[in-house]
This record gives structure tokens, sequence and C-alpha cells, in this order.
């Protein structure tokens, strides 16, 4: 629908209903480019803490036998830096900018979850918090940012040091899980009219893998949090060998995550040179499909490497040659985006700015770090150099010139998004060049020292073993390159005040981010445009003009509601309208009582670290609770004559997707933990499973059943609610709620029952802790069952709302793969091997 009214009451209209709160009401603001901006201002102030932690331990290894350091706090610094720079500032940072991007990109207003980016956002922050917290308490974490056991258990690491490390990483994880779960479903389901995902920018591509490299890559370690802390806490046994745990299995769920992490990193950024690359050079990107292919074939990899870090460990012959083939494969992809973007600037006319810098810069530094990389994935060689200087210089060759060298040259590209102005090319280049000499100074040096033997995470060493000279140089490199980075940063403050005006789209770029006003509003676009190809602004430079006068879709507001399209995830033609949530306080009171549980397990009062999770649960319920057909979420259901209907007026809603790719990650953590049954069974050099099993076969089959009868049952209530049959829904959901209370209830009585001594049995705990995980899961899926008939008895679901019975479908699908794949794996397992 077409809008010519005048173009500043068009932005009156839309800014009343999508505009920002101000002073404290702020903090209730969901708007993304808001919570984008707070990830990557937050994000930058944990960089600058992980910096300084840098420079004390340069400091400390400049000279042999300094003494200004001591070696406990020398290790605390070193995990600290490690952790606040992998965990605080790398993911959250690139996942923020995406946050604050891919609207833009797409032709959308908002991102389809905007609650779950606040929630995202305050969970990061109040988990970095937690785990920065520790160092001004003397308390911070000493086991290295990989926390291995033992060392990191309670035998060896008494007190709540590790604790602060598990409980504030585990916290944010959450946040990356949920950004990723926002971005997914995004990008498939919210893009401009006609974007096909052949016609998608390459950065969306990018994000579109990274999001489900985190869905499937940071469970692994929310399970091993999870389990080290039942263990440090609890007594649980997983990873002691004397009760039949391995603490090998910590490294494999470590690694499970870390590898993918790695490249959960350098995608973004490779996405940002895939996106800067063409503009500069003046021409689109060279081989369009080889780089998306490279960049699916790249995170698809990146999943069988995690053991690429396990050389040293004594993993079998023929798994070390697996591994390491697989570690060298995954630079075909890598390379085909190398030369990819080579060849757009070989063909093109680059413009060699400051942006520009920061692109040539990394690809430098990257190609000496992938040809390091592909030498470490030699097993003889890594053997070698395992646990020295020369991983150090690898890893930060890969991670630091391959995100933060790109991070810089996007953040001078979008500058103009976030302030309309243009920032200084003179204190740019000076800000890029120290960082730059000052990086290889630090860096490219340390391959030598470690080449020499200079093993990594020692808090000093002995003069004449020709260690001096090459430490001291790295010292002097890394304040140099710090120097560099507070150049960028003092460039970046100032060009908000002194910095020229941008005026439309400065660079020339191609995507529709820059047919928005600089800085964009709230909303984005005052019209949603349609998309006829890859790079809509070069084929239609007036665009941005014509989305400001309303002359494109969705250009009316007068309904209240905040909307924006959802698209077809193939062709992006147009489905329903997708109403989003306004302005809520919910995700910050719900990520304030996870605070409070995580803190009420620091200190040991799990009563009240009870009472905050029932707490945490009533606020996400209520949360759901503002949805759909409510009143608050939809005051209006009326639609313009031509349009399509709202989301929650259809049976293939945004939340349909979001379930769906939650339950994804839920489903990546629960085989995770089948994994470690299995892998203790046939590895840990004391498992000694009971003679009998504890399990009793029959009651838990017939408690199967039954959970097999109510999901059919809920199967054929949902059938009937696509035929447009709502009678009886409620009775019948009624009637599976109860059913479904007394199949958990009946779960639960067999948990207590049975004879479990997970203290004692790393056997005992896995079953205890599969069992509770499968109890949680059913005792909910009766509940939502309850609050949807309730819903159909206000009127809030049913044949003008029908979609929300769907997705709670979905949750009891999923507590009954569970129950069926945990009964094979604890029951039919260890009967049919004998055991």
């Amino acid at each position: 629908m077409n809008d010519t009214r005048n173009p500043e009451r068009l932005h009156q209209d839309f800014e009343a209903v999508w505009g920002n709160p101000r002073g404290w009401r702020a903090l209730s603001a969901v708007n993304h480019s808001s919570i984008g901006l707070r990830f990557m201002v937050t994000g930058t102030l944990f960089f600058l803490i992980g910096g300084l932690l840098a420079m004390l331990l340069r400091a400390q290894l400049a000279r042999p036998d300094l003494p200004l350091i001591d070696p406990r706090t020398y290790n605390q610094l070193f995990t600290m830096h490690g952790s606040v720079m992998m965990f605080l500032f790398a993911v959250p940072m690139v996942e923020g900018l995406a946050v604050y991007l891919i609207p833009k990109m797409l032709g959308a207003r908002d991102l389809v979850f905007p609650r779950l980016s606040a929630f995202g956002y305050w969970c990061y922050l109040f988990g970095g918090v937690i785990l920065v917290s520790s160092l001004a308490l003397g308390l911070a974490p000493a086991g290295g940012w990989f926390m291995y056991v033992p060392l990191s258990g309670d035998a060896h690491s008494p007190g709540v040091n590790p604790d602060f490390w598990l409980l504030g990483i585990t916290f944010v994880e959450i946040s990356s899980v949920a950004g990723g779960i926002e971005l997914v479903v995004s990008i498939l389901r919210s893009r401009a009219p006609g974007m096909s995902l052949d016609r998608m920018p390459l950065f969306a591509w990018y994000i579109l893998v990274t999001g489900l490299m985190i869905v499937f890559g940071f469970p692994p370690l929310i399970l091993g949090s999870v389990l080290l802390e039942l263990e440090r806490a609890a007594g649980f046994a997983f990873f002691d060998v004397a009760r039949g745990g391995d603490p090998l299995l910590w490294q494999h769920l470590f690694w499970l995550f870390g590898h993918p992490e790695v490249y959960i990193i350098f995608l973004p950024a490779a996405g940002i040179v895939s996106t800067l690359l063409p503009v500069f050079a003046r021409r689109p990107a060279v081989g369009y499909r080889w780089l998306v292919l490279a960049v699916i074939g790249t995170g698809f990899l990146s999943f069988g490497l995690w053991v690429h870090h396990m050389f040293t460990v004594g993993i079998p012959l023929l798994g070390q040659a697996f591994f390491s083939a697989a570690s060298m494969l995954v630079a075909v992809p890598t390379g085909i985006q190398v030369f990819a973007w080579l060849a757009t600037l070989w063909t093109g006319r680059p413009l060699f700015n400051v942006p520009m810098l920061w692109l040539a810069g990394f690809l430098v530094i990257f190609v000496a770090g992938g040809l390091t990389g592909v030498m470490l994935a030699l097993v003889p060689f890594d053997w070698q150099v395992h646990d020295t200087h020369f991983v150090v210089a690898h890893m930060h060759y890969v991670l630091v010139g391959g995100m933060l060298f790109p991070l810089v040259a996007g953040l001078y590209y979008w500058l103009p998004h976030f302030s309309g102005r243009l920032p200084s090319a003179q204190l740019g280049r000076w800000g890029f060049w120290l960082t730059f000499v000052g990086f290889n100074a630090t860096f490219l040096v340390m391959h030598w020292t470690g080449l020499l033997g200079m093993p990594r995470r020692v808090y000093t060493y002995q003069a004449g073993l020709g260690w001096d000279l090459p430490n001291l140089v790295s010292s002097v490199g890394s304040f140099v390159m710090a120097m560099g980075v507070v150049m960028v940063l003092l460039d970046i403050g100032l060009h908000f005040r002194f910095g020229r005006r941008a005026g439309d789209n400065p660079w020339r770029a191609d995507s529709l981010e820059w047919a928005t006003a600089l800085p964009p509003a709230s909303y984005n676009f005052v019209s949603l445009p349609a998309c006829t190809g890859r790079h809509p602004l070069w084929e239609n430079p007036a665009l941005g003009r014509g989305i400001a006068e309303g002359r494109h879709g969705l250009s009316i507001v007068d309904h209240g509601r905040r909307e924006t399209w959802g698209s077809d995830p193939l062709t992006g033609q147009v489905r329903e309208i997708i109403h989003l949530p306004g302005n809520s306080w919910l995700p910050l009171y719900a990520a304030l009582v996870l605070t409070l549980v995580c803190l009420s397990l620091l200190n040991g009062a799990y009563a009240l670290a009870g009472v905050a999770a029932l707490a945490t649960l009533g606020i996400l319920l209520r949360w759901s609770w503002v949805n759909g057909a409510h009143p608050l979420a939809a005051p209006d259901e009326r639609t313009q004559p031509g349009d399509p209907p709202l989301h929650s007026r259809t049976f293939d809603g945004p939340g349909l997707w979001g379930m769906g790719t939650a339950l994804l990650a839920n489903g990546v953590l629960f085989f995770s933990l089948i994994f470690a049954w299995f892998y203790l069974w046939t590895v840990a050099p004391k498992w000694r499973p009971p003679a009998q099993s504890p399990l009793p076969e029959l009651p838990l089959l017939l408690d199967g059943l039954l959970l097999t009868a109510i999901v059919l049952g809920f199967h054929r209530l949902v059938r009937r609610l696509r035929r447009g049959e709502q009678r009886r829904l409620e009775a019948g959901l009624w009637t599976l709620a109860g059913l479904g209370l007394l199949q958990a209830a009946w779960l639960a009585r067999i948990l207590v029952a049975m004879p479990l001594a997970p203290a004692a049995s790393a056997h005992d705990a896995l079953i205890a802790t599969t069992l509770g995980y499968l109890l949680l899961h059913c005792a909910l899926a009766p509940l939502f069952s309850a609050l949807q008939a309730w819903r159909v008895c206000l009127g809030l679901v049913g044949e003008r709302a029908p979609y929300e019975p769907a997705v709670v479908l979905q949750w009891w699908d999923y507590c009954l793969l569970v129950f069926w794949v945990s009964y094979f794996a604890l029951v039919l397992f260890p009967r049919g091997i004998g055991a």
C-alpha cells in the first residue's frame, strides 16, 4: 500500500509507534538498533578490560625473572584475558553488529523477536559483570580460559573462583544462543519482497551460517559447564577417573564448541570483507555463488575439527589422521573466499581509503595465520609446537587478525549509520599503521619464540635460553598496538563532535542499509521496498527517497502496530504481516532474576536459587502471554486491502520457526549428554556399570507409551484446528495437560525411587542428569498446554488465531524424541551389549 502524505508527518506517525522511550524507561527499549549499539558499546568496554590484562601479561614477560606479577595472579590474569576476549568481546561484538545491520540490509523494520534480542543483551551484560567482578573481588579463576579438568575441579581449585567462570560464561552463552536464534529466523522469514536467497546480501549469508553454527556449537559448552558445576557443587561424578569419569570428556565438550567458535568469530568478519570490497572496488563481488558455497562449506567442516586441539592427549592414530585431513580440508573453502576477494580487487578500480587499509591488513595477516594453521594440522609438527608460543601466535593471527581488522574496517564504513558523520582520514591511517606494525611485532616474533621452545602459560623464564630478545620485542610491539587501538577509539569518539556530515549513501554502496536516513529512524524504513536484484541501490539510486516518501509497502501505521513483512524463506515472496511487540520491561526483569539465580548458586543459597528460577519461569510465561492475538500485542487485526493477514492469524508465524530453532539448540545439548554417556562407556578407564541396571524398564516403558499417546492426541487436535474445527479444542487441551501432568509425576516417582548414587559413580550421575533433563521438559509441556487451553477460553487462540498450539506441539514432539532416545541409550543399549 502506497502513501503520499508529507514525509515529515509520516515520520512523526511512525515515531509515535516505534520510538524509544526516554529517561529510565529507555531500559525497556527493544528496538534492534538500540540493542545492537548496546552490544557493541559493552563489547568495546570488555575489549579494553581484556586489552589491559594483556598489557600486564606482556609487561611481566618483557624480561626474564621479572617480579611484577606473582604466579597465582598471572594465572588469573591469563585466564581472564582469554575468557574476556573470547566470550565477552569477540562473539557479542559481531552479534551486536549483525543485530544492528541485518534488518536494514534485508529491508525490514526490526528483527522478528525484539524482546529476545533485549533479553540476550541483558544476559550478556549481567553474565559479563559476574565474570569480571571476580577480578575486583580477588576471586578470579586461574585454570585457563579453557578450564581443563582436573585442574578446575574442586580438589585442585577449591573456592568459588572457577564457579564465577562456569556460571558467568553459561549466562553469556544463553545470550549468544538467543542471538543466534533471532538472527537465523529473521534472515529466513523477514526479507524484502522478492529478496530470494540468491539475492541476499553476502553479509546476510555469512550471518545466517554463523547463527546456525551458534545454535549447533554453543550447547556442548553449556552442557560441559553445567556438568562441571554439578560435579563441584553437588559432588556428581563426570570427570573423575576414580569414579568412572574421564577428564578428556571436558576437552571433547569444550572443543566441540571451541573450534566452531573460531569460525563463528571469523565468518562475520569475512562477511564484512565480502561486503566492503565490492563497494571500494566499485564492482560486484566476483563469484557470489562460490562465496556462498564456501561459507556453507566452512560452517559444515568446522564441526569436524575439534580434535585438532587434542592431538597430544592420546587420540588413536586413525582418529589423528582423520582430523588432520579434515583440518587441512577446511583451507579449501577459506582459499575460495581469499581468491574471490583478490579477483574482486583485481578486476575493479579500488579506492584505498581508511576501511580499505584495514581490509588490506586483514588479507596479509589472515593468510599468514591460515598457513600456520595448515602447519598445525600436521600431527608431527603439532606434537613439536603444542603448548608453545607458536600456537599463541597462530591463534592471535587467526582470531585477532582475522576478526579485529575487518571489524575496524566495518566500523569505519558504517560509522555514518551511528552518527551521520565521517571520521578523520588522518587519525584513521595513524591508527591503522600503529596497530598493524604493533600486531606483527608482537605475534610474528612469537612464532620464533615458540620454535625455540618457550612454553605458553608460564609467568616467567630464565635468562640465556634465547627467549630474551624476542620477548622484549613482543612486549614493545604490544604497547605499540595498544597505541594504535587508542588512536582508533579516539578517532571514533571525536568524529561524533567534529566529523563532517556524511550525506546520503556516502560510500556509494549497493545494499539497502544505505537507503535509510543517517542515522536511521527507529523504524528504519517508512515504507518497505521490493527487491529485484542483488544491488538495489546501484540499480535504483533514488530508492531511498521513494522509501522516505511512503511509496512502497506497509506505509500505514494508524492501527498502532509495529509491522514488517513476513516472507517465504526461499523465494522472499510476502506471506504475512509480522506484527512485533513493543517496548517491554519483561526482558530486563527476566535477566535480573536469572542473575539472582547465578548469584545464589555462587553463594550456595540453593533454596533461593530455586525460588528465583520459578520466578524466572513466571516472567517468561507472562512474556509468552502478551503475544499473538492478545490485545497488547495486536490492538487492531485489520489489514489494508490487498495485504496478507497478520502472522498470528495464520498457521506459519515466526514463532514456529523460533521454537524449532531453539529446540535444535536444545537437542544439540541433549545429544551432547548422550555422547557423554557413550563416550564414558567406551573410553573411561574405570567405568564400572552395576551388575543389574537401576532403571525399572517396564514402568519407564509404560510412561513412554503414555507420553506417545498424549503427543498423538495433540497432533489430532492441531490437525482439526488446521481444518478450521475449533469444537472441543479447549476440552482437549485441558485433558492432554492433565494426562501430561500424570506422565511427568510418574516419571518423577521413577526417578526418586531409583537407587542412584550420582556422587559415587559417573554411570549413575549420567542417568540422574539425563532423566532430570527429561523430567524438566515433560513437566513444562502440560503447563504450556494448560496455558493454551486458557487462551482458547479467553478467545486468544482458535480458528481466528490458530498457530500457537502448533508451536506447543513442537515442544511435545521434542519431549517424545528425548524420551525414546534416552530409553534406547539408558535401557536398550546396555542390555544389547550384555552389560
